[in-house]
């Protein structure tokens, strides 16, 4: 058996990379687990200095690596670069900070010595994405690592070689020999690795479905499980608004990563008092952006991922037209090769239609109008996801109401959501559990052990 990677613009196939046998698949594990043995045993002085020279390597590789991610993905060349750059900075942040993440904790406990220790687990799977190849590794791997713990990644299908080169940047760091390993297998064979023993715990990023699938299977065999899944998020704008920012900022917040991205805001619902400007400038900007080859320096939009993402965007698409939604700008597929599509904005959407409930993953927004704070976070919250959220206003009261109101994982004022290595990361709802990133990400996969030394008298307590 083979994976084989396809390039989403020209739709022609890149490299097939040879597949993990079951039997190869168990030979890893049980390396992952006899590495962890060795190294959860060394220093956070050992492990900072292996993590900042990943993030050399991700520094000095940036210019092929990027090249693999858009021939893989089709993002963007430069988005591809940011990414890598990102990924550098999140293995620099742990390297740094996990020591004082995971420092024991002091309890006071009338005269006795107490405190919590954080100990790593062992070996955890990580099931992993293709919209951000890297970066989702990256932000699983650095904190992962420097707990002390070891990894296995099972990448998307199709972004096969970028699992490699990951593998080959700890490799090449210096990390001990099956610290971190890239399995070749499918998504069918993900259950008997998470089953196994010594494996200790699961990341995964990806869709409700592959969460759903995946937590059911931790649960079954009661081991830690971290689900970072879809989301379909709010982007408000109320009349306080620094209205220019607001636009600029919604159109990078939806067609980053060609609109591939679980945290890009998605509904637009925008104050009646300021609908029409923004809707007219938000549609400008949006009909302007360029799409064409992802490896051209002046490319806005590269391709979606596969032809089945981008037929079950238009799908979307055509439903709520055909529903009565008024379509903007965009919404045909061009007759070009590849996969792509274009920049898509469209009002009127009701809740009978896909796109009122489901996540667009691709460059499709929806407008919103809405009258109040109150229709507003209404409205935002009317959905199963809750990831993040954005909302532009200047009225400090109705920033305070936004933040308490909203159910998401975060929610950014007067800027883009987006993932950063000192905030915790993660949704509520269906859009997952757990947290990635910040002090939250690293104490995903340790043991939180109590610790109390006694003075060796009787104890006469008779509680639990």
């Amino acid at each position: 058996m083979t994976i084989t990677a396809t390039n989403p613009h020209t739709g022609e196939a890149l490299q097939d990379y040879a597949s993990h046998t079951p039997e190869q698949a168990q030979a890893m594990v049980e390396q992952a687990h006899q590495a962890f043995l060795t190294y959860r045993r060394t220093s956070f002085a050992e492990r900072a200095a292996l993590m900042n020279r990943a993030a050399d390597l991700l520094e000095e590789r940036v210019e092929s690596l990027a090249e693999l991610a858009t021939n893989e993905m089709g993002k963007t060349l430069e988005s591809s670069r940011q990414e890598v750059l990102k990924c550098a900075k999140a293995c620099r942040y742990y390297a740094q900070e996990a020591e004082n993440h995971l420092a024991p904790t002091p309890i006071k406990m009338d005269g006795q010595r107490a405190e919590v220790r954080y100990l790593p687990l062992g070996v955890i799977l990580a099931v992993m994405p293709w919209n951000f190849p890297f970066w989702q590794v990256f932000r699983f791997a650095a904190p992962t690592l420097m707990a002390g713990n070891t990894g296995l990644l099972k990448h998307a299908s199709n972004v096969p070689g970028c699992a490699m080169a990951i593998e080959d940047i700890f490799r090449d760091a210096g990390f001990p020999e099956g610290t971190f390993q890239t399995l070749m297998i499918g998504a069918r064979d993900v259950e008997a690795v998470l089953r196994d023993e010594r494996v200790k715990g699961v990341s995964l990023t990806g869709s409700e479905g592959a969460g759903r699938a995946v937590s059911s299977t931790a649960g079954d065999v009661l081991k830690p499980a971290l689900m970072e899944l879809g989301g379909s998020d709010p982007f408000i704008v109320m009349p306080s608004a620094n209205l220019e920012g607001a636009i600029g900022t919604a159109v990078t917040a939806r067609t980053i990563n060609n609109g591939q991205s679980c945290i890009a805001g998605k509904r637009f619902i925008v104050h009646r008092d300021v609908y029409e400007q923004f809707r007219d400038g938000f549609v400008q900007q949006m009909g302007a952006l360029k799409m064409g080859d992802p490896m051209q320096e002046d490319v806005d939009l590269g391709p979606l991922a596969t032809a089945k993402i981008r037929e079950e965007l238009h799908e979307q698409v055509q439903d709520a037209v055909s529903k009565g939604a008024e379509l903007l700008v965009g919404g045909e597929i061009p007759q070009t090769s590849g996969y792509h599509y274009p920049a898509t904005v469209l009002s009127g959407i009701t809740p009978e239609m896909q796109l009122f409930a489901e996540e667009a993953f691709g460059p499709v927004a929806t407008l919103y109008v809405v009258g109040s704070v109150d229709e507003a976070i209404e409205l935002a919250n009317a959905t199963r996801f809750g990831l993040s959220s954005s909302v532009w206003t200047n009225d400090e009261a109705e920033q305070e109401r936004f933040i308490e109101g909203l159910e998401a994982g975060a929610t950014f004022i007067n800027a883009m959501s987006a993932s950063d290595p000192r905030l915790p990361f993660g949704g509520v709802k269906a859009s997952g559990f757990g947290r990635e990133l910040g002090r939250e990400g690293i104490l995903e996969f340790v043991n939180s052990k109590s610790i109390l030394v006694g003075d060796g008298g009787v104890d006469t307590s008779k509680t639990e």
